[in-house]
């Protein structure tokens, strides 16, 4: 019995060992001064970290990252998250179509999309290789299926069509029932799908180092050109953006597990109470029309 315990506990232990030991060789490589044949440092400084967070090329390259992870993430949103809401509820054949689309981003290589891409737009009427705008691009379909996939769950789990037909019950608009309705619902897994889209944004190095290299700096182009120089610049560069995605993790998780609290079932209540009285108003009003004058 006690063997039957002791071998999972093992193989998880070796696991996180295997996982972690670069990470922590590593955040010892940064903070050393000096590191040649001992086991542990000489000396430990954080003057690499002051280096990289007084440097300009890298606060430019972290708000580069930042800006493409943003405006891509937002204009994914933007376009998915209406038209998955659409598919799903009122046309529920074309879901099939849309989810084979959505996945077409894992059919094709990275490697060999980012030469596709060089050849159609680095010359021609749209030359936009080497700028944000192609990167911006390409993330689009990268975060796809991530989007997808999660806002898909979302409309399940809240099954969308029952609150959009009793929303136009009460007389509800199909835009006021998505907006007042279906948008709230869905907002812990949409939060979600936002974060871990900017997770991949921010750590993907291919399509950045083929499709601008150097020319728009990104933190990935940085930290190549960093491990050409020092190594100990290089880790505190590895520590700081494997701490912002560690950040970004644990709030994806946070967000994953939060349910919808008492605030939020206030405002539903009271969308709800306000949709009956439009269609209660407009009864009455029906009935008022419609009603012949009486005697005096």
């Amino acid at each position: 019995m006690e063997r039957g315990k002791l071998w999972p506990g093992s193989v998880v232990a070796l696991l996180l060992v295997y996982l972690f030991l670069p990470i922590a060789a590593t955040l010892l490589f940064s903070f050393a001064k000096q590191w040649q044949s001992e086991l542990l440092p000489d000396a430990y400084t954080l003057a690499w970290y002051k280096q990289i967070f007084t440097d300009v090329r890298f606060l430019e390259a972290i708000g580069r990252s930042v800006f493409i992870g943003v405006v891509s993430v937002a204009l994914s949103l933007l376009v998915l998250v209406p038209a998955i809401f659409v598919l799903a509820v009122y046309f529920p054949k074309w879901e099939r179509a849309m989810q084979a689309a959505a996945l077409l981003p894992f059919a094709f290589p990275p490697v060999v999309s980012a030469i596709g891409l060089m050849k159609l737009y680095s010359s021609g009427p749209l030359p936009i290789t080497g700028t944000p705008w192609i990167l911006i691009g390409v993330y689009l379909t990268i975060v796809q299926p991530y989007i997808y996939q999660s806002v898909r769950g979302s409309l399940r789990t809240i099954r969308a069509g029952e609150l959009v037909e009793a929303a136009e019950m009460l007389g509800a608009g199909r835009w006021t029932a998505f907006r007042r309705v279906i948008l709230p619902n869905i907002l812990p897994g949409t939060m979600v799908a936002a974060l871990l889209s900017f997770s991949i944004i921010f750590g993907e190095f291919v399509m950045a180092k083929m499709l601008v290299g150097g020319e728009y700096e990104t933190v990935q182009m940085y930290l190549y050109n960093e491990m050409k120089s020092t190594g100990q610049t290089a880790s505190a560069v590895v520590i700081a953006y494997f701490a912002l995605i560690l950040v970004l993790s644990g709030l994806t998780l946070k967000l994953g597990r939060w349910k919808p609290g008492r605030g939020r079932r206030q405002t539903q209540r009271r969308n709800r109470h306000e949709l009956r009285s439009d269609r209660e108003r407009a009864e009455g009003l029906s009935a008022a029309a419609g009603a012949e004058p009486g005697p005096y």
